[in-house]
């Protein structure tokens, strides 16, 4: 097909063409909302670095999924920050723990929601880091129960899904064992299998209070550079019984998101992660750039790459404009 026989431009000539021939397309219900709990009664916290975002007390965390879901949203991810820390994480597994007792709240006024519940202990211990530290040393072996017994209680208290973002080896299947143990077979594990040892996740790390207080996770996150690997993590996760698997970042990591779906015939997620919003926002706010569009653009090549659902802080104003467009 060469010029001038065939000219592409001939179906680009109106919206209605270009709908008609579009290859990917963003839905509401592709989004899921990343949202952070804190205990108190009408706190709302700003986090500077993602602006519109808070660290939210259970009252108005309930008013903010509110709108996620009258939006179309199908689903929130909870993060929680503790009031206290302690070398062993307790606050992660107790019973009435930040996680767990937004979870009971939000199942009990917003049924329909989908709350998937982040499991990992770097918000709870005091040294930062997403296992049990022996010397400088992060435990793998020994952080896995801690782990189970966290997934577990977000379970019980509610989670409709449980997803495990330590990059400790073989957490899948020790997560898996706890719930079909405990008669929670139903419950599904969203697996960060593909997670990099990223600087993209500066904010998030303030929003949370999570950053490492020595340091830093490249002995258990993944070397940026590496591609292959990724398949490895993902295939194990797979054989350990993740019902769906996550890459994190998503923008700097597209050719992966694209790798793993050729691999796995799972549902696929992918983690827009909050240094992708914050430089974007922060780009808006210079005037360099459209926002919105820049949001848009960017969350369809993540689509298009081949996720099916996107973890992103734009799942409000990305569903907003989906509404309005």
């Amino acid at each position: 097909m060469l010029f001038p026989d065939y000219r592409p431009r001939r179906l680009r000539q109106s919206e209605a063409f270009r709908r008609m021939i579009r290859e990917t397309t963003l839905s509401v219900d592709d989004l899921i909302l990343p949202v952070f709990a804190i205990n108190g009664k009408n706190v709302k916290n700003p986090i500077p670095s993602m602006p519109g975002h808070f660290q939210l007390s259970v009252d108005n965390l309930i008013k903010t999924s509110r709108k996620a879901f009258e939006l179309g949203i199908p689903a929130v991810m909870l993060f929680g920050i503790p009031d206290k820390k302690d070398p062993l994480a307790t606050s992660a597994y107790a019973k009435d723990g930040i996680v767990q007792k937004a979870v009971k709240s939000l199942k009990d006024k917003l049924p329909e929601l989908v709350v998937i519940t982040d499991v990992c202990l770097c918000q709870y211990t005091d040294h930062g880091h997403c296992g049990i530290v022996e010397g400088n040393i992060i435990d793998n072996d020994a952080t896995l129960d801690l782990l189970a017994r966290t997934a577990l209680s977000h379970a019980k208290a509610g989670a409709d899904m449980v997803a495990p973002s330590d990059m400790m080896d073989g957490r899948v299947a020790e997560i898996r064992n706890a719930l079909d143990e405990n008669g929670l077979s139903n419950i599904p594990i969203m697996s960060y299998a593909a997670k990099y040892c990223s600087a993209y996740y500066g904010p998030f790390r303030q929003a949370a209070d999570s950053a490492p207080k020595f340091g830093d996770r490249r002995t258990y996150q993944m070397d940026p550079a590496n591609a292959l690997e990724a398949v490895r993590e993902v295939t194990m996760d797979v054989e350990e019984g993740a019902d769906i698997i996550m890459v994190k970042p998503a923008l700097a990591y597209l050719d992966i998101i694209c790798r793993i779906r050729d691999e796995i015939d799972l549902p696929l997620a992918a983690y827009s992660v909050s240094g992708e919003y914050a430089m974007i926002k922060a780009a808006e706010k210079m005037g360099w750039i459209d926002g919105k569009k820049v949001m848009m653009e960017t969350l369809i090549a993540i689509k298009r790459a081949g996720a099916d659902m996107i973890l992103t802080y734009f799942a409000m104003e990305a569903a907003q404009e989906l509404r309005d467009s």
